[in-house]
């Protein structure tokens, strides 16, 4: 990293910063943190049957072998909803659905502490992305597990999230508990994505915020609020000219804006 820290609680309570470990202190820490990829489609090599792609990680880390490797592929297929008899097929025998299945399963292999999902839903149908958020939601309360979801989908993230961090141009610019962000967002990037949020109730009109212009450049920001371009709340001296810092306004509230304090935004239900 060229700049930041990444602090990581080990199993045992130690707080380590992964950013300044050496690889070899580092490969004990991958049993802990694993991954589910966007793609189902291409994360899973088609030339290796299921019961190859979810065991690898058990063989390279040296937990199991022959009829245990299979035992526990077996567990882990039904786990997430997949016939353990299938284990011999390989992934174009799947559906988009049952492919990311596969995905997790793999993730599960190791039994981690951590997962970073990178939108593992956005490339599947709305009907199998319930089934897939459904699944990790009960993954998630069964195994302890804590989860890292990055999506674009704000009603996705509800579901799954108990807390929210919403970033704009490589920065946090709000981070608050789910519900009391969606309920009153505090910076105007926040209340323009909960506004896409389609309401529950079919009769409820809601007034969808469109932003104008386009998202600036990360290797070439704009001076001050890096929001400021799109902001219909931006006045011209100190959001163009002073980059705000994230500050905690409320228990647990953080938010990266010069007039939070002075703004009433519109959330689900405003």
């Amino acid at each position: 990293p060229t700049a930041g820290d990444v602090w990581y609680r080990t199993a045992e309570g130690e707080r380590v910063n992964v950013a300044t470990l050496k690889a070899k202190d580092v490969k004990p820490l991958r049993r802990e943190m694993r991954m589910i990829f966007q793609d189902p489609f291409s994360s899973l090599n088609p030339r290796r049957t299921v019961k190859d792609l979810i065991g690898e990680p058990l063989v390279i880390q040296k937990i199991a072998r022959g009829k245990a490797l299979e035992e526990r592929v077996a567990e882990l297929m039904t786990e997430v909803g997949l016939d353990p008899n299938y284990m011999e097929r390989y992934p174009h025998e799947f559906s988009g659905g049952q492919r990311q299945r596969i995905g997790i399963a793999r993730t599960l292999s190791l039994s981690p502490r951590l997962i970073i999902a990178d939108e593992p839903v956005s490339a599947l149908d709305v009907s199998v992305q319930a089934q897939v958020l459904n699944l990790l939601q009960s993954l998630k309360d069964e195994l302890g597990l804590t989860l890292v979801f990055i999506a674009h989908d704000l009603s996705v993230v509800e579901h799954i999230s108990d807390r929210i961090a919403v970033m704009y141009v490589g920065k946090i610019v709000e981070m608050a508990p789910s519900e009391e962000l969606l309920r009153r967002p505090l910076h105007p990037y926040a209340e323009a994505l909960v506004s896409a949020v389609p309401p529950a109730d079919p009769d409820v009109k809601t007034q969808r915020i469109i932003l104008e212009g386009d998202v600036p450049s990360p290797a070439n920001p704009p001076s001050g609020c890096v929001f400021h371009p799109r902001c219909r709340y931006a006045n011209q001296s100190t959001c163009v000219e002073v980059e705000p810092g994230l500050e905690e306004l409320e228990p647990g509230h953080f938010v990266a804006c010069h007039l939070a304090k002075e703004l009433n935004l519109a959330g689900i239900g405003g």
